[in-house]
């Protein structure tokens, strides 16, 4: 696995409600009350924006808490997810462990998902995001098998393809994003890595972190403080 010392800084791109109460599922006797984040003056600017998201593995204890929240954000029918916890059990009793592994849209700056979109449905949005115009969208699946952390899906009651957009209706807003709000031990801290004040740019640069697969080279945003294994 290889480590990052340093985000890749962003070039400027230019081209349901609130989340109350999450239960976390099987049994986890968790339940969250998330409260409206304050994201201060993270949006001005947006142009000069680089988002992205800072994941600290050693806080997650898996309650599932953001994948809920996500679901009821955006409506996100059974069967498909925007974002997940992928769990892992590794040993043999009595010297066994689990982890966790939230996976979301990773934001790159080099996407292999916009360049195969043939209506032009995916693009980057005026906040430097990937994003998808659900209106060009024709649901093909291009962009869906071109995406090399399998974070696109096609919505089954639409018909179109969806992903994660970092909740930016809610940034817009000064609000944090939906999984962010809600994580309990708040492993997930999002924000601007092109200001080095924020709260990313600084985990990022006084810890180890890693992204999932950089060997492909498409940049991703979502870094990881901890051991994991994809």
């Amino acid at each position: 696995m290889a480590y990052n010392k340093a985000t890749e800084r962003c070039k400027s791109v230019t081209s349901r409600r609130e989340f109350i109460v999450a239960s976390a599922p099987a049994g986890l006797a968790a339940t969250v009350l998330a409260t409206q984040k304050p994201l201060g003056n993270v949006h001005r600017g947006a142009r000069d924006k680089c988002y992205g998201m800072v994941i600290d593995l050693r806080r997650c204890i898996g309650c599932h808490a953001c994948s809920v929240a996500c679901k009821s954000e955006f409506n996100v029918p059974l069967g498909v997810w925007r974002s997940w916890v992928k769990i892992t059990e590794d040993g043999k009793y009595p010297n066994v462990r689990r982890t966790f592994l939230p996976k979301l849209c990773n934001n790159c700056r080099k996407t292999p998902c916009i360049s195969v979109c043939p209506t032009g449905a995916s693009h980057y949005d005026e906040h430097g995001v990937s994003s998808i115009n659900q209106n060009k969208c024709i649901g093909c699946g291009l962009c869906v098998g071109a995406c090399p952390y399998k974070m696109r899906f096609v919505n089954p009651e639409k018909r179109i393809a969806e992903k994660c957009t970092l909740c930016m209706h809610r940034v817009a807003k000064g609000v944090a994003p939906a999984c962010v709000n809600t994580c309990v031990g708040r492993a997930r801290v999002f924000g601007d890595f092109n200001d080095p004040e924020s709260e990313v740019s600084s985990l990022v640069r006084t810890n180890k972190t890693a992204t999932l697969r950089p060997q492909l080279g498409t940049k991703p945003q979502v870094y990881y403080i901890g051991d994991f294994d994809e």
